[in-house]
């Protein structure tokens, strides 16, 4: 598997993230819904990463930039038939020491609080995370939970 940066011009890319905005559409209300679509992940401050095995995209992430030392975890996906195969644990490690290499010293996140998050949520705490308060402009929302993590 190999994982690089990706200028959201491709259709596979395209129709991957349109996967994950509907299922995160198909699981949250829409004023609970914080997955960002192409236009959001392509804003000046954004660095988005594909992990392809081959040429299969298998996973993917982002990072935001909210202030230049605290970044957000954005777009975390693994296909879902490659799930609890490593896929995510390996594109957030990837990302975790791109993050330090770009002088991030936090990296926040938020994330569902339904059952269906669960495994994300234990990935997460598995690599530091810990929950914390709403972030940026985020509100306390019972659809959502807030994690962070020093770098």
């Amino acid at each position: 598997m190999k994982i690089v940066v990706d200028d959201l011009s491709g259709p596979k890319t395209a129709a991957f993230l349109e996967e994950h905005v509907q299922q995160m559409r198909s699981l949250t209300p829409p004023e609970s819904k914080h997955a960002l679509d192409l236009d959001g992940l392509r804003k000046p401050g954004t660095t988005f990463w594909s992990a392809l095995d081959g040429e299969v995209l298998v996973g993917c992430g982002a990072l935001k930039t909210l202030d230049p030392l605290h970044a957000e975890l954005k777009s975390m996906r693994t296909k879902p038939v490659r799930r609890r195969s490593g896929v995510a644990s390996r594109l957030l490690q990837h990302i975790l020491a791109e993050a330090r290499a770009m002088g991030f010293a936090r990296l926040s996140l938020e994330t569902g609080s339904a059952d269906f998050f669960l495994p994300a949520r234990r990935l997460y705490e598995k690599f530091g995370f810990a929950y914390c308060e709403p972030f940026a402009d985020y509100e306390r929302d019972p659809h959502s939970v807030f994690m962070t993590r020093t770098l």
